[in-house]
């Protein structure tokens, strides 16, 4: 059998040319990304935190709250750093994934973080006047110091992406190929990790301002421990009469409907007091109109043991989003 010649096609060879030429463009991409990243955190670490520190315009557990592990963090890159512009991906990336616990510790202090920020430019002139003169530096660009507090975890999802890519663009028999596997499951599951972090610290934010707008004593403590997944206005229509506008919240296992508080009263105004709580557990719900996705709204039937609620809309769109949150929370429930 005749051998292909010089110029015929291999597929396996140009497959290996193309993972090659995408493992090589990700690598760059990882080095040049990491040195402005160690570059931005070296400038916060020097001019922020080393200067607060040394000035002692902020208490230390107050700098603390503020900047959590950044130093440790800029450890971690000039760690890594010297590994990416040898080449050594795969042992630089072996050595950098036990700091990945830094990144979560980040995550966890975030929203602390930003508290501080805020308290301390509020309440803190000192401190006020030197932010501003730091963040005036050129060297900033113009950024403030509350656009470069994410720069972590911005980065924690850069590493994910693009490791990921080299790991899977890395010949299975070269040396580089198990590290780099391991450091992206490693990478991946920080990541989600963090992702977890965040959602819940906004969900604790959605579930506080609901607190807050909830009055009477019926209210405290309906958002502990639940998930917030929508509120609005929705109209409910009763067997005989006009339809009331009531504000609805609803959360993974509950329906809340509320009715304004009276602008007249002097403590509860723009409150809301709680008239009903429906355990979604025992929702059925339908659509009773609004298929059609014409102008006339709809009409949504949620049944419980002991009373059946028609909720209105006018707008079509608003009364799909609240179907397919209800829908969410009777599976949820129900799983």
């Amino acid at each position: 059998m005749a051998s292909p010649g010089p110029g015929a096609r291999c597929p396996v060879r140009e497959q290996r040319a193309r993972w090659e030429r995408k493992r090589a463009r990700t690598a760059r991409e990882l080095l040049e990304t990491e040195r402005r990243y160690q570059e931005q955190l070296g400038l916060v670490a020097t001019y922020f935190v080393g200067i607060l520190r040394a000035k002692g315009t902020l208490r230390p557990p107050e700098r603390q709250a503020l900047f959590g592990p950044w130093e440790l963090i800029y450890g971690a890159s000039q760690e890594l750093l010297p590994y990416l512009e040898g080449g050594h991906w795969g042992q630089g990336l072996q050595g950098f994934c036990p700091h990945l616990e830094l990144y979560t510790q980040y995550a966890a202090n975030a929203e602390r973080s930003w508290t501080t920020l805020q308290e301390q430019l509020k309440r803190n002139r000192r401190f006020r006047r030197f932010l501003q003169l730091q963040e005036s530096r050129p060297e900033f660009g113009g950024l403030q110091l509350q656009d470069l507090l994410p720069l972590p975890l911005q980065r924690l999802q850069q590493y994910e992406n693009l490791v990921v890519i080299l790991a899977e663009n890395t010949d299975p028999n070269s040396p580089d190929h198990q590290q780099l596997t391991r450091a992206a499951r490693l990478i991946s599951e920080t990541a989600q990790r963090v992702h977890t972090i965040g959602q819940k610290q906004k969900n604790d934010q959605h579930l506080r301002r609901v607190q807050a707008l909830l009055s009477g004593r019926q209210a405290k403590g309906l958002t502990s421990g639940r998930w917030f997944l929508r509120q609005g206005w929705l109209l409910v229509v009763p067997p005989r009469g006009e339809p009331r506008p009531r504000m609805f919240f609803l959360f993974s296992d509950v329906l809340l409907m509320a009715k304004p508080r009276s602008p007249l009263h002097l403590l509860q105004s723009g409150t809301f007091a709680c008239q009903a709580l429906y355990p979604m557990a025992q929702c059925e719900l339908h659509r009773v109109f609004g298929h059609s996705g014409g102008p006339c709204g709809g009409l949504l039937s949620l049944s419980f043991p002991h009373e059946k609620l028609l909720l209105m809309s006018t707008d079509q769109e608003e009364l799909l989003r609240w179907y397919c949150s209800l829908t969410l929370a009777v599976s949820g429930q129900k799983n």
